[in-house]
This record gives structure tokens, C-alpha cells and sequence, in this order.
């Protein structure tokens, strides 16, 4: 026993050099201006926003497929227990699959995913097609996985084939399967199995953790699918999540067809109205009114049981809307770019500043008080114009506002000074006002060391409002609006 964990332990530590050996993470730290370590990730950064855009650009005018039926497959045979991913191929293959159906029912709430597992040479099936990421992680964690016999991709396609053939037209058909293992073991001939799911019209894209198999090769390639092989940990969540997003759609499926879907109400939740629900007709309360027929369903989106309408809510149609409708790509600015930006906003600001301390002079000249910006009343300090004039050259100080006496007299305020025109040194993103002016650079204290990298700005073409790489992804992956263009809307139906 003592032999055998010394040679478990020897394979682990092999296993852990032979991933992490060509990875030098000493070289992305960085020494900044004040002397402190810092990670340098901006070629890292650089790199995922250019494959971002190249995605983005090539799928930016392709109908999609918004409906969609797909089939998870996860290889859990014998070869998944390899240990050359951390700490073992299953464990992150099922890890990568949880984010992988939390993401695709996020990006996809009218679509429908089923789990479909291979060992020991048969594909079980273990979930149904169904529009509730909960209940297919509950029952992938309740299912307790082990690397155990042989893998069959034959018997995959045909379980898919099987499954996805009743699908209704509209509704885009794939199969995604997680590989682990170099061979297949079929019972026939899997070219015939191939051309029934090209056939069927359905897409077949596979994930590998093992190096690149023909057979795999030639099944996404024929019908319409994507292969790729993950080189460690992350990248097998990449990949994953790349399929996260809706498909182009087929090319024989150009008409446009009207779907029939209904918008239930929900159901009482006392325990007094308990009715049987869902096609296994379980007894409890709650649940989905089905606006055709009256029946009750469990959950949404889905599809009555009794009559085969599809069940929808509002929110789901809203969540779709930004595939049809993406939001633009930001333009990345050059730094000569940000310096000419900075000018210009500087002195549009300036000119701003000083009309408004031309207009505060008339109308202290005329003796009123504003209404608005400064919201005082007759203004009775006798140094107000010097206090005006110094405003003009510069932001003012809390010593140079007159601010609430006793008597009830309305002077300048601070706060109300700086919403009219106080110039800013640098330039921020819009979003979450991090400060994007390229740092200063003290050459005395790098002593010849690389000073700190200028950070990523990013303008929005419509709205011309400057934006953070952070900002930048979670607008395009998160948000999927634009602050800058909605709060100029808003400004615009206002006016």
C-alpha cells in the first residue's frame, strides 16, 4: 500500500510539472513608479478583447437560431480519470459544464438543454430537455460521477438523433459533446450515424481534453459544428462558454416563421388549491396556468404538457432582444487620440465656465437671484464679483464660497459651483469614473525601468462617451446596453 501511494504521489507531481513547467508567472510581474509589484496583464487583456471583436464582427449581421434545443453530452468513461488536469479530467470537465449551463440558460431563456452521460458504452440519458438550469445542476451533483469503462460516440448521436428528431422546425438543434478519451467503441458503423444526425439537422460541436481524434474531426465538420481541444483548465471554460451564445442559424432555414406561444399566469400558492402539475402529474401548489388549455406546468420556459404550447414570460422575450440588437463595438483610442480628447474636453469645459460666470455677473448685476445652478436668493456679499472672477481661473475653494448664514441668506455653494463647469485634470470612463489619462511618469525614480503601461480607453461610436476595458466587457457580456447611449435618450425624450 505505502509503494503504491508513493507512485500515486510521483504521478500527481508529474502530472502538475508537465502543466505548469512552461509557465513562467515571474515574468508578468512588474515593478511600478513607487516601487511596488504589479501583474502586468495588458497584452493578456489586449489579446481577449481582439478575439472578442473578431468573434463579435463575424456574427454581427448572421441570423441566429434564438430557440434552441441542445443536448450536453459528457464523455465519464475510464479516460476522464487522467490526471493532467488538476486535480483529474472529471472533476473539471463537470465544473466547466455546471458554468456552462448556468451561462447558456442566461444568454438563452427560451432555449431548452438536456444531459446525456457516456460509460461504459451506452449513453444514458440523465435529464430531459427542459428550461430550468436548477434542476439539471441538482441532478448532475446528485449523480455522483466516476471514470468508469469505455466511451461510445455512435450510441451519442443516435440517443441525439432519437431525441432531437421530433423537434419543431423552428427550433435550432445541437449536440454538445465534452471529450475525454482518444478511441471510440461502437457497436456499427459510425459514418451511417454521422448522416442521419447531418441529416436531422442537427449541430454537432465537441470539446476535447485529449489531443485531436479524425473521427471528431470529420463529425463536427459535416454537420455544421465546431472542434476544439483545451490546453488546460481555462481554456476548457473558453471553450465551453464560446457555444454559450446563439448559433448562426442554418442556411436552409432562411423563411421567416411565426411561433405560437402563450403567457401563463401564476398559479396560488396556498396549500388548499394544490393541483396535480406537470406531465408526471405531481400534487402541490403553484405552478404555471397554461392560457389554452388550463393545464399546470412547473416551471418556465417550457412547453404544456397537455396542448404543446410554449410557455413563456415577458422577461425571457427581453433577455433574447439584445442578440437581435447587439450593442455596437467600442473603438479602442491611441494615446495621441486620449491627448487630443483630454484638450478637447478641457476647454469645452472652460468655455462653459466662463459663459456661466458671464451669466452669474448679469444677473448679479440686475440684483435677482438663480433659480437654478446656484439656487440663491438676492446675493448681498459685496466681493461676490472677485469671487466670480477667481471662480473663472480656477475650480474654487470651500474658503471662497459663501455658503448658509444664520439669517437665512442663499449664497454660492461648493457643490453647487462644480456642477456647472469644474474642468477635470484627466479623463474618466463612463461607467465607473476610473480615471483613464496616462499616468505621469517620474524618469528619476524608474531609473530606466519600464513605467507603468497606459490603461485601454475605449470610445462608444454613437454616443462618443469613454469607457474602461472592465466597463467595456460587461457591457458587451453583462449589460448589453450602453449607459451613454440610453442616458442621451433619456435627455432627449426630457427635452
Amino acid at each position: 500500500m505505502e509503494e503504491d501511494d508513493i507512485e500515486e504521489d510521483q504521478r500527481q507531481d508529474e502530472a502538475f510539472h508537465r502543466q505548469y513547467e512552461n509557465e513562467h508567472t515571474w515574468e508578468n510581474l512588474q515593478e511600478d513608479e513607487h516601487g511596488l509589484l504589479r501583474i502586468d496583464r495588458t497584452s493578456e487583456l489586449r489579446a481577449k478583447r481582439q478575439r472578442a471583436l473578431l468573434s463579435s464582427a463575424q456574427s454581427a449581421s448572421v441570423r441566429k437560431g434564438m430557440i434552441r434545443y441542445m443536448l450536453l453530452v459528457l464523455d465519464v468513461s475510464g479516460a476522464a480519470g487522467a490526471l493532467d488536469l488538476r486535480p483529474n479530467r472529471l472533476a473539471c470537465m463537470l465544473q466547466a459544464a455546471r458554468d456552462f449551463v448556468r451561462n447558456f440558460f442566461d444568454q438563452n431563456p427560451l432555449s431548452q438543454l438536456g444531459i446525456i452521460l457516456l460509460r461504459n458504452g451506452v449513453a444514458e440519458r440523465l435529464t430531459d430537455l427542459s428550461g430550468s438550469p436548477e434542476a439539471q445542476l441538482r441532478r448532475l451533483d446528485a449523480a455522483n460521477l466516476s471514470a468508469t469503462g469505455a466511451v461510445s460516440l455512435q450510441n451519442a448521436l443516435d440517443t441525439g438523433v432519437a431525441l432531437l428528431r421530433n423537434i419543431p422546425p423552428y427550433g435550432h438543434r445541437e449536440m454538445l459533446i465534452l471529450f475525454a478519451a482518444l478511441s471510440t467503441c461502437d457497436p456499427g458503423n459510425i459514418f451511417d450515424s454521422i448522416k442521419e444526425a447531418k441529416a436531422a439537422k442537427i449541430r454537432v460541436s465537441l470539446v476535447g481534453v485529449a489531443a485531436e481524434v479524425h473521427v471528431c474531426r470529420r463529425m463536427t465538420q459535416e454537420t455544421g459544428g465546431s472542434y476544439g481541444i483545451a490546453l488546460n483548465e481555462t481554456h476548457l471554460s473558453d471553450l465551453l462558454l464560446a457555444h454559450a451564445p446563439p448559433p448562426p442559424a442554418l442556411a436552409g432555414n432562411t423563411g421567416a416563421e411565426l411561433v405560437c406561444m402563450g403567457f401563463p399566469d401564476k398559479g396560488p400558492d396556498a396549500p388548499a388549491s394544490a393541483v396535480f402539475v406537470g406531465a408526471e402529474a405531481r400534487l402541490s401548489a403553484g405552478g404555471y396556468v397554461c392560457p389554452r388549455c388550463a393545464a399546470r406546468v412547473a416551471e418556465l420556459p417550457g412547453e404544456c404538457h397537455v396542448c404543446a404550447l410554449t410557455l413563456i414570460s415577458s422577461p425571457h422575450l427581453a433577455r433574447s432582444y439584445h442578440h437581435l440588437f447587439p450593442v455596437p463595438r467600442y473603438d479602442e483610442l491611441q494615446p495621441q487620440q486620449v491627448f487630443d480628447l483630454i484638450g478637447s474636453q478641457q476647454q469645452q469645459l472652460q468655455d462653459s465656465r466662463q459663459s456661466a460666470a458671464a451669466h452669474m455677473q448679469e444677473e448679479h448685476q440686475k440684483g435677482l437671484g438663480m433659480e437654478n445652478g446656484l439656487k440663491c436668493q438676492e446675493v448681498k456679499s459685496p466681493d461676490l464679483k472677485h469671487k466670480w472672477e477667481a471662480w473663472v481661473q480656477g475650480p474654487p475653494t470651500k474658503k471662497q464660497c459663501v455658503s448658509m448664514d444664520g439669517g437665512g441668506r442663499a449664497g454660492v455653494g461648493l457643490q453647487d459651483l462644480q456642477g456647472i463647469g469644474e474642468v477635470p485634470h484627466a479623463l474618466y470612463c463612463f461607467g465607473c469614473l476610473l480615471d483613464l489619462a496616462p499616468p505621469a511618469v517620474n524618469k528619476v525614480q524608474l531609473q530606466g525601468r519600464p513605467g507603468p503601461p497606459p490603461p485601454m480607453v475605449l470610445q462608444c461610436p454613437q454616443c462618443k462617451h469613454t469607457f474602461c476595458f472592465e466597463c467595456d466587457a460587461y457591457v458587451h457580456e453583462q449589460l448589453h446596453n450602453c449607459p451613454g447611449c440610453e442616458c442621451a435618450q433619456q435627455q432627449q425624450q426630457q427635452q
